[in-house]
């Protein structure tokens, strides 16, 4: 009896889709611990602008950072729909990324993403590893390593 073989090229990944402005930029979920509502963040002295200070999260201490400003964004107020993204990255310890709200999760195949990075605004092209299609929309892939670099 012959065999069928299918192939295994075609993956898909995950992608939380986040707001920042009116932008939408996506999160490989892989790499998302959890996602909180905004709580009291405890500032820390001599730090760069763009770390807001730490949490407590489970009594585990991490150290919160205001992705607007690291992409520098102009600074927006807090709302209801604001979240603390807690990531998990190799090689680095837990950090909080604040965005303005979590959209929704997404599925894209390997199709739908490109790695041109043209369509990303200049100011944050160095954050976005690739843009995906979701429906009409454009999405901007965040490169999260470049994000949390110091």
């Amino acid at each position: 009896m012959d065999e069928i073989k299918v192939s295994e090229n075609y993956s898909t990944t995950q992608y939380i889709v986040i707001q920042l402005g009116d932008e939408k930029y996506g999160i490989d979920i892989k790499y998302v611990d959890n996602i909180l509502k905004m709580q009291r963040i405890t500032r820390v002295p001599r730090v760069p602008k763009y770390l807001s200070g730490v949490i407590n999260l489970r009594g585990e201490v991490v150290t919160v950072m205001d992705i607007r400003t690291k992409m520098d964004l102009p600074k927006m107020e807090e709302t209801k729909n604001t979240r603390i993204i807690i990531l998990k990255l190799e090689n680095v310890e837990k950090i909080g990324v604040i965005v303005d709200e979590v959209k929704e999760v997404v599925t894209l195949g390997a199709d739908e993403v490109e790695k041109n990075n043209q369509s990303a605004k200049e100011e944050t092209a160095m954050f976005v590893s690739a843009v995906g299609k979701v429906g009409s929309e454009l999405v901007s892939l965040l490169d999260l390593h470049a994000v949390v670099a110091e």
